[in-house]
């Protein structure tokens, strides 16, 4: 080989080797890059873990401080719902002490009207009344019932009959108000007179009723003569009225809630007289006859004379009283207790054996008494929608019979000779209330006490009197009085 040859050969191996040296490092630096890439995207894996860790933290913090700022709106709005309730709660507490307030003021007011002499009754001290009823003993006691002891006595000369509230009796106080309330306002023919009132004691002073409760006379108590047909159509009627209005009252009727026998007293001429309203409601609000309305209440009343609608929901309406004037006209026509008598009526109208049910100590007009039992009936009707008006209805043919029995009754008074005496000077009728004056001579007391107000000579004499000063003269009115019970019961 050419000597030229062998040097570029050798240079080739040179080269060559270089190249190999070369190829050798480059393969070095490759895998040292290979392993710097290595670890780099290690740790870059380990860095994404973390971002991605850290993100994770993030996010769930962010869920965490979401939640518990749900929580902290959902604890301010109870907070709020809280407060709200805590002011409407402290407002309805003061609305209700207010309303006890005014209630107890208003109750203040009715006693204070009796303390300082309200002119529509007087007020009496506790030492008047004891000393009026010998310190309350027994032998001046008249009666007795759930709310107190009634007394019969004399208060400014005349008979009156004090009720008295029990000591114990707390929880009647209300009734004792609401019944100076109701009582001191009303003013009708057939509604009892409050004369006064002694609130220290509890005491209601009314007008002394001679003969007593219809249910006393009904039932004869102490050998009492049974009352004439006459007299019994007549004391419907006047019950009828003094219930009328009671509901006409204005501006809102009331309701007495507990008619019966007991509660209608007698004067000595039989004009009936309604009492007892310490039950009576003022109705604000009348719920109509032809709804049903269910209420939480407390019923107040009698049993066998409780309107079946109000003790079955609860409302009180004037047409409840409706109910118990029936079962009182059924016992004034028999004579006979509550308990089953609507169904007895009933049974005997239905089977036409009305006679046997009657009370036989009168001689009955049988047509007329027959009429009365058929409006009973509609009175005690089970639904208030199913009761006749009081007012349209039933008073129309009440008034009626009343007339005709007052008709028969002036019929066989006329058969009676009537004392010249018995007759007022000035009225030309037969007295009441005979008073005499300083002429000598009686007089009605309203007739002579009018006279006076305009005169100062007798109406008699027609000479001058030395004084206006009258007295009762209570020989003559007892005289009158026996003279008008015989003509009153000559039909027996």
């Amino acid at each position: 080989m050419p000597e030229e040859a062998k040097d570029e050969v050798a240079v080739l191996r040179q080269e060559l080797q270089n190249i190999l040296v070369q190829y050798n490092q480059a393969c070095e630096d490759l895998v040292y890059a290979r392993n710097k890439v290595r670890k780099l995207s290690a740790e870059c894996s380990e860095e994404s873990k973390k971002v991605k860790d850290a993100l994770e933290r993030e996010e769930m913090s962010k869920k965490i401080a979401a939640e518990e700022k749900s929580k902290l709106r959902e604890a301010v709005k109870e907070a709020e719902i809280a407060r709200q309730l805590l002011v409407k709660e402290i407002f309805d507490r003061h609305k209700v002490e207010m309303h006890a307030l005014v209630e107890s003021s208003e109750k203040r007011k009715i006693v204070d009207a009796l303390l300082y002499g309200d002119k529509r009754y007087k007020r009496y001290s506790t030492q008047e009344i004891e000393l009026a009823t010998d310190g309350f003993s027994e032998a001046k006691k008249i009666g007795e019932g759930g709310y107190g002891s009634v007394y019969k006595c004399h208060l400014d000369h005349t008979p009156v009959a004090v009720k008295v509230l029990h000591p114990e009796a707390s929880d009647k106080k209300e009734e004792f108000l609401r019944e100076v309330e109701i009582l001191g306002r009303l003013r009708h023919p057939h509604m009892l007179l409050l004369l006064g009132a002694c609130p220290e004691n509890g005491c209601l002073v009314y007008e002394y009723m001679e003969n007593g409760s219809l249910e006393d006379r009904l039932f004869c108590v102490d050998n009492s003569q049974p009352l004439p047909w006459f007299i019994r159509f007549r004391i419907i009627f006047e019950v009828a009225c003094g219930l009328a209005f009671l509901h006409g009252t204005k501006p809102d009727p009331i309701v007495h809630r507990d008619l019966k026998p007991g509660n209608i007293l007698l004067d000595r001429n039989y004009v009936s007289k309604i009492g007892d309203v310490g039950l009576g409601k003022l109705m604000s609000h009348v719920v109509p006859d032809n709804m049903t309305e269910y209420r939480d209440t407390i019923l107040a009343g009698t049993f066998f004379y409780m309107d079946p609608e109000y003790q079955r929901t609860g409302t009180l309406r004037p047409k409840s009283d409706l109910f118990a004037f029936g079962i009182i006209i059924l016992q004034i026509l028999t004579a006979r207790r509550p308990a089953g008598l609507l169904v007895a009526m009933e049974n005997a109208l239905k089977v036409g054996c009305f006679t046997d049910v009657l009370d036989k100590s009168t001689n009955w007009p049988l047509a007329e008494a027959e009429r009365l039992a058929w409006i009973a009936l509609k009175c005690t009707g089970l639904r208030c929608r199913d009761r006749p008006e009081l007012e349209s209805e039933v008073l129309p043919e009440l008034e009626r019979l009343a007339r005709m029995a007052d008709a028969y009754a002036k019929q066989r008074r006329t058969t009676f000779h009537i004392p010249n005496h018995y007759f007022c000077p000035i009225l030309q009728e037969v007295m009441d209330d005979p008073h005499i004056a300083a002429d000598g001579y009686t007089y009605e007391y309203i007739a002579i006490k009018m006279w006076l107000e305009k005169h100062n000579i007798s109406p008699v004499t027609k000479l001058g009197l030395p004084h206006t000063h009258i007295s009762p003269n209570l020989s003559l009115r007892s005289a009158i009085q026996e003279w008008k019970t015989q003509a009153a019961f000559s039909v027996i």
